[in-house]
C-alpha cells in the first residue's frame, strides 16, 4: 500500500506538470486564415488572422494589423495587399479587422464605432493567445484605413508605428490626437489621388476634410523631434509605367523614431505594386515602381517599442 501511495503522488505530480496553469499560453492554432470574434461594447466585431507556417512556438513574434478602406471589407485585403505572403516570408502574424459599417471611426464621424478599444483589444487578445510581441506590433491602411491608423498612433501610441496609404490625416484629429509618447509613422500617398489631395481639402466632397501631406508629415516630425535636415532621393523607374517615386526621410527623433514620406508621383488612390482596382479615370493611376507591403515591413521591423 505504501508503494501504492508513492506510485500515485509522483503520478499525480507528473499529470500537474503537463496541465497548462491558469493563464498560460496555449498552442497557437494551425496554420492558415483563422476568422476571430470580439465583444467589444456589446458589439460583435470580427477579424482575420493569418497565421504563417512553421510559426516558432516559445519565441513572441510581430503583429501587423492591416486596415481596408471606406466601404471595404477584410476579406478584400489580403489579395489586395499581399501581406500574407510577406507574412510567410517574414514569419509574422497580420491581421485584417473588420470595420462596424464599413468605414473606420477616424473623427471624421463616419462611424460610431469604439475601434480604438477594439483594436486595443485585439492586441491583447492575440498577444495573450498567440504570443505576439507588444514591443513589435504595427498598424497599417489605405484611405479611411490610413486615417485611422493615424487615430491609433494618436491613441495607442504605446502599442504601434503605422504607415498610411491613400491617406494624409484629418483635420479633425488634430485638436485630439495626444500621443503619449515619440512614434514611427510613414505616408505614401499619390500626387494624383483624386480622392484624398496631396494639398489637402474635402475627401469625396462629403467624407471631411484632410490636412495637406506636408502638415501632416510636419505634425509628427515636431511630436519626435525629428532632424530638420532632409533626405531626398528619387527611386529607379523600374516598371515605366508613368509613375515615379521620391522618398523623403526625417531621422533622429525621440526613441530612434523617424517620419518617411513616399510621394508617389503620377500614381492615384491606389496600393502601390497592387491592382488597378477601378479605372484609371475614377481612381488614378496604381504605380509599379514601388511595392508598398514590402516597404511598409521593411519600415516597421526596424521599429521596436
Amino acid at each position: 500500500m505504501r508503494k501504492l501511495a508513492v506510485f500515485l503522488a509522483v503520478w499525480a505530480v507528473v499529470l500537474a506538470s503537463l496541465t497548462p496553469a491558469k493563464g498560460t499560453r496555449h498552442r497557437r492554432p494551425a496554420a492558415g486564415d483563422h476568422v476571430g470574434h470580439l465583444n467589444v461594447g456589446g458589439v460583435d466585431r470580427t477579424y482575420i488572422l493569418h497565421i504563417p507556417e512553421s510559426l516558432p512556438e516559445s519565441v513572441s513574434v510581430p503583429l501587423v494589423l492591416v486596415f481596408h478602406g471606406g466601404g471595404g471589407h477584410a476579406a478584400t485585403m489580403p489579395n489586395f495587399t499581399r501581406f500574407d505572403s510577406r507574412a510567410e516570408r517574414e514569419k509574422f502574424l497580420v491581421a485584417y479587422p473588420e470595420s462596424f459599417n464599413k468605414s473606420w471611426n477616424d473623427t471624421r464621424g463616419l462611424s460610431p464605432a469604439d475601434d480604438v478599444g477594439f483594436i486595443r483589444a485585439l492586441i491583447a487578445e492575440l498577444q495573450r493567445t498567440h504570443h505576439t510581441d507588444p514591443k513589435r506590433t504595427y498598424a497599417a491602411g489605405i484611405s479611411n484605413g490610413g486615417f485611422f491608423s493615424n487615430r491609433l498612433a494618436c491613441d495607442l501610441t504605446d502599442k504601434l508605428a503605422i504607415a498610411a496609404v491613400a491617406a494624409t490625416m484629418p483635420e479633425t484629429l488634430l485638436p485630439v490626437c495626444k500621443p503619449s509618447a515619440p512614434i514611427s509613422v510613414m505616408f505614401m500617398p499619390g500626387n494624383k489621388d483624386p480622392l484624398v489631395h496631396i494639398d489637402g481639402g474635402p475627401v469625396l466632397r462629403d467624407r471631411g476634410v484632410a490636412i495637406c501631406l506636408a502638415q501632416a508629415a510636419a505634425f509628427w516630425r515636431k511630436l519626435d523631434g525629428t532632424s530638420a535636415q532632409l533626405a531626398v532621393e528619387n527611386l529607379p523607374d523600374q516598371a515605366h509605367d508613368g509613375t515615379s517615386v521620391r522618398r523623403e526621410i526625417y531621422t533622429r527623433g525621440k526613441q530612434g523614431t523617424e517620419v518617411v514620406v513616399y510621394v508617389i508621383e503620377g500614381a492615384g488612390h491606389t496600393w502601390p505594386g497592387g491592382p488597378q482596382y477601378l479605372p484609371a479615370f475614377l481612381i488614378g493611376k496604381a504605380s509599379h515602381n514601388l511595392d508598398a507591403t514590402q516597404t511598409i515591413w521593411d519600415f516597421f521591423k526596424r521599429h521596436t517599442r
